[in-house]
């Protein structure tokens, strides 16, 4: 009988444990990065509003993808969330033939962010977009830029614009934001387009910003379109869990997400990251989610891209 009342003692002690397991939150790029800091941020607040510790954690390569098929196999119980840019969940799917998940494999539970692309350069490099591409005209296949893995969207939108101006460029992919800024430093390559949070984070120079208008933060870096090449180029970011996850829990994740991403600490950390907020619950972002698919099938497809371009 003791033994009895003693295992039920420790299987009722051991339900709230187990309740109380942290939340995975896997961050598919390295640590310091973009995608990182607005995890950091993010997971004090969505802790505080589930009621369980969130632990981010880094799983890195293949320009975010296995960071990706990480949480589409994992356990669809909650208990492993994806904070990812758009390449990973837009982009990828129509660029790797054999990439190791497919977006029906994850759902949506919000957007926190949508942030403008800019195309930089060292402070020694080029001044200006045109003297980077004349530059591009001259070296050929001996002129290099950076991008964050094949099949994100700096690479993407990079290609894109060497493709509009009809130049030959090289493309040298790192494993995240931190490895193309030493590159673009160094030398190594001359262009890098990226988050807007990269120029103020490393002292780089805004050559021109991929958005409809020019950006408050660099007023002297010219559209694309006033360069002469319409293109529209931007970095959203949004929480996932695997296909299958629980509906109740889905809805207080998105409960919880819209909370954390109003918290102070997080808009002005986002503020600080040059990141601005851009909020969408469940039904809006997976509506938004399958029209960038479609429009990230048409950009691959008429460009050619495949990996090693």
């Amino acid at each position: 009988m003791r033994l009895l009342t003693l295992v039920l003692t420790l299987a009722a002690l051991a339900v709230p444990a187990r309740a109380q397991a942290p939340i995975t939150l896997v961050v598919n790029f390295v640590a310091g990065g973009p995608s990182d800091l607005m995890a950091r941020l993010m997971a004090p607040e969505l802790s505080q509003h589930l009621g369980v510790p969130v632990v981010v954690k880094n799983s890195v390569g293949a320009a975010g993808t296995i960071g990706a098929a990480e949480v589409a196999r994992a356990r669809p119980d909650g208990q492993t969330l994806l904070l990812s840019p758009v390449g990973a969940m837009a982009v990828q799917p129509h660029f790797r033939r054999d990439l190791p998940y497919r977006p029906t494999d994850l759902v949506g539970i919000c957007q926190v962010a949508d942030t403008p692309v800019v195309v930089m350069a060292a402070p020694n490099g080029p001044a200006t977009l045109r003297e980077a591409l004349a530059r591009a005209r001259e070296a050929g296949a001996g002129f290099n830029y950076a991008s964050t893995g094949p099949g994100s969207i700096p690479h993407i939108a990079t290609a894109d614009i060497a493709r509009r101006a009809g130049i030959g460029m090289t493309h040298i992919p790192f494993r995240g934001n931190a490895e193309a800024v030493m590159a673009l430093l160094r030398g190594d390559v001359t262009l890098f387009a990226d988050q807007p949070g990269t120029i103020r984070a490393n002292g780089l120079r805004a050559l021109a910003v991929m958005a409809p208008a020019r950006s408050p933060e660099f007023p002297d870096a010219p559209t694309m379109r006033e360069e002469g090449l319409p293109l529209v180029y931007s970095i959203w970011s949004g929480l996932f869990a695997p296909a299958g996850t629980p509906d109740a829990f889905l809805a207080r994740a998105e409960t919880a997400c819209q909370r954390a991403m109003a918290a102070p600490a997080v808009v002005e950390g986002f503020a600080r990251l040059a990141t601005p907020i851009t909020f969408r619950g469940r039904e809006a972002f997976s509506r938004f989610w399958a029209e960038e698919l479609d429009k990230f099938r048409g950009i691959v497809e008429s460009a050619g891209l495949r990996p090693g371009d």
